[in-house]
């Protein structure tokens, strides 16, 4: 090393030689450039866990194997990770991002998530945590925009990008012709397809890698077919099992196990890393449905009348009034008004008056829950009808909160109402409303609250709104007091399979 080399310029070439040293060991590089066992956060730890250290060694094999010589391009590097929650996925793509950085110059990256709020709170965060951590951290400026090396803002950089459809754009033209091209997606079963067709672009030339992470929620779409379906040969595809890592919290996994069955779907999605057997991971399972379909159920002589009106946003969506007595949203068939028709707010509140003049058997409407959500012409409704007299409506605002901490939201807690009442409850042969029912998945947000899919999230996959399901869960917005007076003795609604 020259002698007119200052010190600091001496202690960094030392240090670029001792990085360049890891440029296919990726494990070698996460146990040299973290601080493990020292004071500070990584005190308690040694290193990285078992399926950590295993990805690690893979992908330092697969860049030996292909040999690349900074001129000819070489296959992608691609591997998809499925898994349950809690093991460290986030720690290995920093760890991921952190390595290539460090070890190839002119390299270009984006990251992605399947939120805004992942992305920037976990997925990013991660990134500037490690990064910070790293002992190359003096060699980059890491922000909430960019991580790039000081000096070359423009050709060695990673971004953070939102993964919506309308964003797709800026995932094209990335190129590296003589480094690497690099992906990493968190959350991948989430993330539109649209993304990853134009991530095919940027896998294209020099040493080229794409990596995709996520809990297999869907059993559709590139994440599902990356692991599990067409594409898989691909892919090197890792399963990991919550249950097998030492970072997941096993007291917590043994109440799901109690609470769902390690059969479930939630246990094989949330826990195992295996794609759910009912479809999305479906909020209601089709067999609870079908028993519904068929059920007789016998209601009490005071079990009051409730209607639930869903309102459609436009479009194919249809505005729907749906019944229920009790156990039983079978008798009285549903009031539907196409989406075109539903323009004409005075019409609807015509009709809403008519519902709730008309009796029913020997009842009138107890109760009609109205949805008032955002922007949709629910509220106003409500408001004429209880001009009109109707002081038996009330509005329900899907996105309000819940009144229990179970549920994120007022619509993902009367949908878990019904799907508690299903198990006892009737319900007609209608098609409509079965899709409807089996139709919305779920997910756990940050506190571990149920949320339910949006009706725009089941659009985007290829599913109707559910007017129907939505409607019907509206009568499960409040406990409605018994009906005054009594019918001579129990009702038992006609079988449809009578």
């Amino acid at each position: 090393m020259p002698a007119t080399l200052s010190r600091q310029q001496q202690v960094d070439a030392q240090l670029a030689d001792f990085i360049g040293g890891f440029y296919a060991d990726p494990y070698g590089f996460a146990l040299a450039a973290f601080p493990w066992g020292e004071p500070g956060p990584l005190e308690q730890h040694t290193g990285p866990d078992t399926w950590q250290r295993e990805f690690l060694q893979w992908l330092g094999a697969e860049v030996t194997r292909r040999k690349f010589d900074g001129l000819t391009a070489v296959e992608p590097i691609r591997a998809a990770v499925s898994s349950g929650h809690g093991i460290g996925k986030s720690t290995l793509q920093a760890w991921l991002v952190c390595w290539i950085m460090s070890t190839r110059p002119r390299c270009r990256g984006t990251v992605t998530a399947n939120t805004n709020f992942q992305l920037d709170t976990k997925t990013w965060a991660a990134v500037q945590f490690w990064g910070k951590l790293c002992l190359t951290a003096g060699w980059f400026e890491v922000n909430t925009q960019r991580m790039y090396r000081k000096g070359h803002r423009e050709d060695w950089f990673v971004a953070p990008q939102s993964c919506a459809e309308e964003n797709s754009e800026a995932f094209a033209g990335q190129h590296a012709a003589d480094s690497t091209s690099f992906y990493i997606n968190d959350e991948d079963s989430a993330v539109p397809d649209k993304i990853h067709e134009v991530q095919e672009g940027g896998l294209t030339d020099g040493e080229p890698m794409q990596f995709l992470f996520g809990n297999p929620t869907r059993t559709t779409g590139a994440f599902h077919r990356a692991c599990f379906g067409a594409q898989r040969h691909r892919y090197h595809v890792v399963l990991v099992d919550s249950r097998a890592s030492k970072l997941t919290n096993k007291t917590q996994i043994a109440e799901w196990a109690t609470d769902y069955g390690e059969e479930s779907d939630f246990f094989r999605v949330r826990v195992r890393g295996l794609p759910p057997t009912a479809g999305d991971l479906q909020f209601i399972d089709s067999a609870t449905v079908a028993a519904a379909q068929r059920r007789d159920v016998v209601i009490l002589p005071d079990e009051p009348l409730v209607c639930g009106l869903d309102l459609a946003r436009g479009g194919d969506d249809r505005c729907v009034f749906r019944f229920r007595r009790g156990m039983d949203a079978r008798t009285i068939p549903p009031v539907i008004v196409p989406g075109q028709q539903a323009r004409d707010s005075m019409k609807l509140v015509t009709l809403a008056a008519d519902v709730l003049d008309k009796v029913y058997g020997t009842q009138k409407v107890a109760m009609m829950f109205v949805d008032a959500t955002g922007g949709s012409i629910g509220g106003p409704i409500a408001d004429r009808l209880r001009q009109l007299g109707h002081d038996n409506v009330i509005d329900v605002q899907f996105g309000g909160e819940s009144p229990t901490l179970k549920y994120a939201n007022m619509r993902a807690h009367i949908w878990g109402k019904l799907r508690d009442w299903l198990p006892k409850g009737a319900i007609p042969l209608d098609a409509r409303l079965e899709q409807d029912l089996t139709g919305p998945g779920f997910y756990h947000d940050k506190r571990d609250r149920v949320v339910l899919e949006s009706k725009e999230d089941m659009k985007a996959r290829g599913l109707d709104s559910p007017d129907d399901g939505d409607a019907l869960a509206l009568t499960f917005a409040q406990t409605v007091s018994p009906a005054a007076g009594r019918t001579p003795a129990p009702y038992v609604p006609p079988s449809p399979w009578s």
